[in-house]
């Protein structure tokens, strides 16, 4: 579980989600994990769970995700428990984000933009930075409609705008902005990678062996690097470890020297998670790319956790997405 002080302040929030019966018959359990996933994710972003809202449907509601009863069912709660934000299992289009926040009263956030405002929250490097920032202005691109809605469209503006209203012109002046931003991310990224690309050339040409960890976000990767750092070498830094979902973004490098003189490079990467927004993986594409570069794959497994095997699969699955599934893996 993650740790937080339950004295703290924290912003209170009701979860939500739609469970879609399949023919699996794991299937209900697989999204009552999801749920449970979905919490710490909120704890993570230090939040404080206080009510869990869930709707079994054939489909999702195409304006609302939720039916239209469970909607009015979560704006009481809402009141009477006076929550300050409503988090959704799913990925939202725009106009479900913008049609539940006026049925809440309040504002509401999504899988995808909990899981972004945890990696915003945690990113520490260069890169890591503008691979968050590159996410997040992508995810918000399609969104910015809800936050001028309420800006009259038929306003006196002069000269070409004169048919548009302040609040579509503003619209215009945001998605141009966007538009810059994230075309010079692209740019200084490109020039981390290439930067990274030298790194792992230097890499190859010293012969050492690549080990890389990978697993389930908060499996125990970073403390597996901490005990090699510990027992093997004297002037490697431990890397920062916690009990919580995404303690770490950045992948870090360390050289272990171990007995008979056997020495490697032990690489550790941003940790799965089920749904993990399309938008962050294709923006830690070159992180993520450290995998591809490993002699050997050291997947991390918290035996403990009563869903291992399905965190398993999710991680094998990711390795193998990234191109990587050829390469010698150990549990």
């Amino acid at each position: 579980m993650t740790e937080y002080n339950e004295t703290e302040n924290l912003t209170k929030v009701i979860l939500a989600g739609v469970y879609e019966p399949t023919e699996d018959a794991d299937s209900e359990a697989e999204f009552d994990h999801s749920m449970d996933e979905l919490a710490e994710l909120a704890r993570a972003c230090y939040f404080k769970p206080i009510g869990r809202v869930t709707q079994k449907l054939e489909h999702r509601n195409a304006a609302l995700y939720l039916g239209s009863g469970k909607v009015e069912e979560i704006s009481q709660l809402v009141k009477t428990e006076e929550a300050e934000l409503v988090i959704l299992n799913d990925t939202l289009t725009p106009v479900q984000i913008r049609n539940l926040s006026k049925e809440f009263g309040v504002s509401v956030l999504d899988r995808t933009a909990l899981i972004l405002e945890i990696f915003n929250d945690r990113a520490r490097t260069r890169e890591a930075k503008l691979q968050v920032e590159l996410a997040r202005l992508q995810y918000m691109k399609p969104r910015l409609i809800g936050m001028w809605e309420k800006q009259n469209r038929q306003g006196g503006a002069s000269g070409s705008m004169s048919s548009k209203g302040e609040g579509e012109t503003q619209l215009e002046i945001d998605r141009r902005m966007i538009d810059h931003r994230l075309s010079e991310l692209r740019k200084e990224l490109k020039v981390v990678e290439r930067e990274r690309e030298t790194q792992r050339k230097k890499r190859q040409n010293s012969r050492i062996p690549l080990v890389s960890l990978v697993g389930y976000t908060n499996a125990g990767k970073s403390t597996i690097m901490n005990s090699f750092v510990e027992k093997y070498s004297k002037d490697e830094k431990k890397v920062f470890e916690a009990n919580m979902l995404f303690a770490t973004l950045d992948t870090t490098i360390r050289r272990i020297d171990a007995d008979n003189n056997k020495s490697f490079l032990l690489s550790d990467t941003v940790g799965f998670i089920q749904k993990l927004p399309h938008g962050l993986v294709e923006a830690f594409k070159s992180t993520l790319e450290e995998v591809k570069e490993a002699d050997l794959i050291l997947q991390v497994v918290d035996y403990s956790d009563e869903h291992c095997k399905d965190h398993m699969i999710t991680t094998e699955k990711t390795v193998s997405e990234l191109g990587a599934g050829d390469i010698p893996m150990l549990v």
